[in-house]
């Protein structure tokens, strides 16, 4: 055996135990995210290496919350201050209503903020407050959309196939087949379409729940106005899930990105600062509902989370907001993005492969289709099985990111665009 391979032999000799025991205890020998190999021992900033010793650009980010890097200094150091003070209580905690206050001075729909523990949560007290207030019990998404794991959430989702419209598939095993009729599924990015359902069934809405950038599909222009006017003009309450997009694509999120702004809105991912930490945030007219002095037993929503509000992941989110609030934070994110998103469209092109980069600088993806992409629809023309095999050349090479989207941090710099670059010509190379 060569030294090298001694030397790697131990590191080698743990990553297999450790899959050996995630075998043996966790279904499918993971935590129901990404393939059980994947075993991270740690990150700094936009790298992570795993117990195995070798390290990768780290595009994946949690699936999202590390947005200022892994480990960031300051988000340490607020965690590690809050942590000799208490781990939770149960109670209101300074934490916690310095990040509600910093949520409603930054998010245009914020007037009043409900902590929850993660976005599945949100998304859900989201959509019941929005029956509550309403009166009426349907939900209306669109397809393709990702609204969390909740049982309403899960519906037409990922349909391999795609039934008329407004009827919903359920996503999963479990889920009781009676919510399939209280779920009306529209199709993303279809003015005439949206509008004329949302008409149609006005005295039934409760509320219309949408992805403002529909996992990596952005919208066109007009779009989400057009949902903000017709939901607006029956009463009918329009619900941002922004558990991705808060904070991401600008301090405000998606609403002041896109100049939209919705009456709720679901946040998580960033706003936690890497901890379990999500919230629903909205105007009072609607949020009042959660405060059963003001509405009385009938128009009450309860809501009650153990570690809501948890004053660690409200520091952590505390101390990230501030990290985001300072000047060019974002145009230099963006800028880092769009470089990377030219970039990979260019190496494509040049390769004669047949693709679409899609997504904002802040998170996008190739597709591997001839075919624009507006829709889910849409998405499924695109070859699954030769992203699958990009994404595996590109692990071999040291990038480590989700099955279906780039996210882009502010610790990504130009040592790392090179190599992503350079990954991406040899793995495209390979294909």
């Amino acid at each position: 055996m060569s030294s090298a391979a001694a030397a790697a032999a131990p590191s080698d000799a743990v990553h297999a135990d450790l899959l050996e025991r995630a075998h043996a205890h966790l279904p499918a020998g993971s935590f129901g995210n990404l393939p059980a190999e994947i075993i991270i021992a740690e990150g700094r900033g936009c790298r992570v290496t795993d117990v195995a010793g070798r390290t990768y650009i780290d595009y994946l980010l949690g699936s999202g919350p590390m947005f200022v890097g892994h480990a960031h200094p300051e988000v340490v150091a607020a965690v590690q201050t809050q942590v000799a003070k208490g781990s939770t209580f149960f109670a209101n905690s300074e934490p916690g209503i310095r990040l509600a206050e910093a949520i409603a001075k930054a998010v245009p729909c914020a007037e009043k903020v409900r902590f929850t523990s993660s976005g599945s949560e949100a998304t859900h007290f989201a959509m019941r407050l929005a029956r509550a207030h309403r009166g009426r019990d349907k939900i209306m998404k669109f397809e393709g959309g990702f609204h969390g794991m909740g049982d309403w959430a899960l519906m037409s989702t990922t349909p391999k196939n795609p039934g008329n419209f407004p009827q919903a598939t359920p996503d999963s095993a479990g889920i009781p087949h009676v919510l399939t009729s209280e779920m009306l599924i529209a199709p993303y990015n279809d003015i005439d379409a949206a509008t004329q359902m949302i008409d149609a069934n006005a005295d039934q809405l409760g509320g219309v729940i949408v992805e403002p950038q529909q996992r990596l599909i952005t919208q066109r222009p007009g779009f989400l106005a057009a949902l903000r006017e017709a939901t607006a003009r029956h009463g009918i309450p329009l619900i941002f899930d922004e558990i991705v997009t808060g904070f991401r694509h600008a301090y405000g999120g998606a609403q002041e990105y896109y100049g939209v702004v919705p009456d709720l809105c679901a946040l998580g991912k960033i706003v936690g600062g890497g901890y379990p930490l999500a919230a629903v945030a909205g105007g009072d007219e609607i949020m009042k509902h959660l405060d059963k002095a003001r509405v009385g037993d009938a128009g009450y929503v309860q809501q009650t989370g153990t570690l809501s509000g948890n004053p660690i992941a409200a520091a952590a989110g505390l101390a990230t907001l501030d990290v985001l609030s300072r000047p060019d934070t974002y145009e230099k994110v963006h800028a880092t993005g769009r470089e990377l998103m030219t970039a990979l469209a260019s190496i494509m092109a040049k390769r004669g492969i047949a693709a679409q980069v899609i997504g904002e600088p802040v998170m996008f993806e190739v597709f591997f289709t001839d075919r624009p992409i507006h829709n889910y629809r849409d998405l499924l023309t695109a070859d699954a099985a030769k992203l699958t095999r990009f994404n595996a050349l590109l692990l071999e090479r040291g990038i480590l990111k989700s099955g279906i989207k780039y996210y882009v941090s502010t610790a990504h710099g130009p040592d790392e665009v090179a190599a992503t670059i350079a990954a991406w010509e040899s793995a495209a190379q390979a294909l």
